[in-house]
């Protein structure tokens, strides 16, 4: 391996670009798929020396089309309009004297080619120029990973912040949006969770994302969150870096992560590919710089551009409702150059800007492609994932509103999509399709809320539903628990806490109020919960046997067997069954259980004893009664 060199770093030592230098060796017929691929030193030796040799030639042909335009200027008077004009004023002198007017067609003959000019051809040059005005925007990246390998530590060490330090459980519950320097370019970074209950929001991350970092621990290797990652990587074709991340801690085995990625079709360079894989160490900082010269290196590839001209319009990446602010979203521009004062249509919400803040929580002005901004003055939370445009008026935003809702409505009213209303869940209910557990979710952020929402109806089988009657942003209100109390609900709270009143009218009506600051806590509640809905397994399971001896005739009582337990025990709340040469003839309950004239609840191995049978008495001397008890069993989600 050590007579080989990668193409970037090749690029890096001649000090040209990679499309440059693939452009190149194309030219030379040298097949090299990307720049990962490797080539031996001796054909990079006869690149440089080839390269170096055409620079002082491409220096030459530089510098004489400078001469040229040196003298093309002094020509520009040849083209000028005003020699136009001239002839003109002379043909406008002679006008008068009418020996001059043959000279008129003869001038005219000279204006013929003038014409010409006319279409004026630099005007649609002058309109092409005008035409997108693209620029070198910076890379959105989203790290992602299965959950506790280091995710919000490498984003930690990369902006130098303690965000890890304040997040609930060690899991990233929220998106965040940062913005990292490294030799003097700019990475927008999306912190996307890693918990696997946030599948939806990691799904939105790779939308919207230029390169995915997927983060693996050396130590534990491909985890299941990791796969899933991967699934959304691939399904988005979104470029890929391996962080092999606790590299110095003990039993670390990055050939081993490298090994697991090969068996889910992913190859890294080394490995018979070309994905980038770095190892790493987020919490000592080893190789994180390696890691952003990657990423750089990748997003050179793709030659992002950007439009900062272009109408405005980006993604919503979180929302929530602040007591202060109102509505605070924080949002990615895609394109155009977003400023306050501009009024944004989102899907279901629109505003005016009141303020832009960007990731520092810094007040800025305007916001150019690929920059992340928090903005304030929407009406409404938008949800993750929505678009947003600028448009001219408020008028027109109201107008797209309200043909929204008003489509929605349609929509509803046709039944083309599921009416989340209390109505059809009730009506579901009534037609006794499955078994409920009504919920009222409240989350501090749209996002989590989402994405709780989307987990918890995934819980549901066919045998046991999961009916989510209201699920909003804030805190848990009176309006939530009369909701709850009246529909037999359960209030789950997700870093949200209820007001007194709330408090309050919940133990006068008996509602359960459950708060949480982890998501796998109120999973495992909810599984629970299920649970307990689910149909017991029934299981049998035999007691004893007992031979008739003797049969009793009682007035009034009828035929009481005279019996011996022969084995096990016999119960009186058992049931038994007949049995006659092998045959079963009957299957029924005892209604009576006697040792000596005292009526027992159960008798053992040896023991005689007079049986009286619920609603049977042909039965015979020499007949068997096997005991028996059905055993209920709880079932639990898998």
């Amino acid at each position: 391996m050590n007579n080989k060199i990668r193409i970037y770093d090749l690029a890096k030592k001649l000090k040209k670009s990679n499309k440059e230098l693939l452009t190149v060796l194309q030219e030379l017929g040298i097949s090299v798929k990307s720049h990962s691929s490797s080539i031996d030193e001796e054909t990079a030796k006869t690149i440089e020396t080839l390269l170096s040799e055409q620079a002082p030639q491409q220096q030459k042909k530089h510098t004489n089309p400078q001469r040229t335009a040196g003298h093309s200027r002094p020509e520009k008077p040849k083209p000028e309009v005003p020699q136009d004009n001239r002839p003109q004023q002379h043909t406008q002198r002679p006008n008068p004297a009418h020996n001059n007017r043959p000279q008129k067609p003869q001038q005219a003959h000279h204006t013929t080619p003038q014409p010409a000019p006319k279409p004026q051809p630099p005007k649609p040059q002058v309109k092409a120029a005008i035409q997108p005005r693209l620029v070198e925007r910076p890379p959105i990246i989203t790290v992602m990973g299965h959950v506790d390998h280091g995710k919000t530590t490498l984003l930690d060490n990369i902006r130098h912040s303690s965000v890890a330090a304040h997040e609930a459980g060690g899991i990233t519950q929220h998106i965040g949006a940062y913005v990292v320097m490294h030799n003097g370019k700019p990475i927008v970074f999306l912190d996307t969770p890693g918990h696997e209950a946030f599948t939806e929001m990691r799904m939105r991350g790779a939308n919207v994302t230029d390169i995915a970092i997927l983060v693996i621990g050396a130590d534990d290797g491909v985890m299941p969150q990791t796969e899933e990652a991967i699934n959304h990587i691939k399904a988005a074709g979104v470029p890929l870096v391996v962080a092999i991340n606790k590299i110095d801690k003990q039993g670390a085995n990055p050939d081993k992560v490298r090994q697991q990625l090969a068996n889910l079709g992913i190859f890294v360079e080394g490995w018979g590919g070309d994905v980038g894989a770095v190892e790493i160490s987020a919490k000592k900082g080893l190789g994180v710089e390696d890691l952003l010269e990657r990423v750089l290196l990748e997003a050179e590839m793709q030659e992002l551009k950007g439009n900062p001209d272009a109408n405005p319009e980006g993604v919503v990446i979180e929302a929530r409702r602040d007591t202060g602010k109102g509505t605070v979203a924080t949002v990615i521009v895609k394109d155009g150059t977003l400023k306050a004062g501009d009024i944004v249509l989102l899907e279901t919400t629109w505003g005016k800007i009141r303020a832009l803040f960007d990731w520092a929580g810094k007040g800025i002005k305007k916001a150019g492609p690929s920059t992340p901004v928090e903005i304030l003055g929407l009406d409404g939370v938008p949800k993750p994932g929505e678009k947003f445009r600028v448009v001219k008026t408020e008028r027109d935003a109201r107008d797209a509103i309200d043909l929204a809702k008003a489509a929605e409505r349609e929509r509803e009213s046709t039944g083309e999509v599921k009416r989340a209303s209390l109505e059809t869940l009730y009506s579901n209910l009534e037609e006794g399709q499955l078994p409920h557990l009504n919920l009222v979710v409240k989350c501090d952020v749209q996002g989590s809320l989402e994405a709780l929402c989307a987990v918890l109806e995934n819980l549901a089988t066919n045998e046991v539903g999961v009916s989510i009657l209201h699920r909003g942003v804030g805190r848990i209100a009176e309006s939530d628990v009369m909701l709850a109390s009246a529909s037999n609900a359960v209030i789950l709270g997700f870093n949200v806490r209820p007001d007194g009143n709330a408090k309050r009218i919940a133990e006068l009506n008996g509602v359960e109020i459950r708060t949480y600051n982890v998501i796998y806590d109120v999973i495992d509640d909810v599984k629970l919960a299920l649970s307990g809905l689910l149909k017991p397994v029934l299981r049998e399971e035999t007691l004893g046997e007992v031979e008739i001896r003797q049969i009793f005739r009682v007035p009034k009582v009828g035929k009481i067997a005279g019996c011996h337990v022969t084995r096990g025990l016999v119960r009186r709340t058992a049931k038994v069954r007949l049995i006659r040469d092998g045959i079963v003839l009957w299957d029924g309950k005892i209604a009576s259980l006697r040792h000596l004239k005292d009526e027992v609840k159960e008798l053992k191995t040896g023991m005689d004893c007079g049986i009286s049978l619920e609603g049977y008495q042909d039965f015979n001397e020499g007949d068997i009664l096997e005991a028996y008890e059905i055993i209920e069993e709880k079932r639990t989600l898998q």
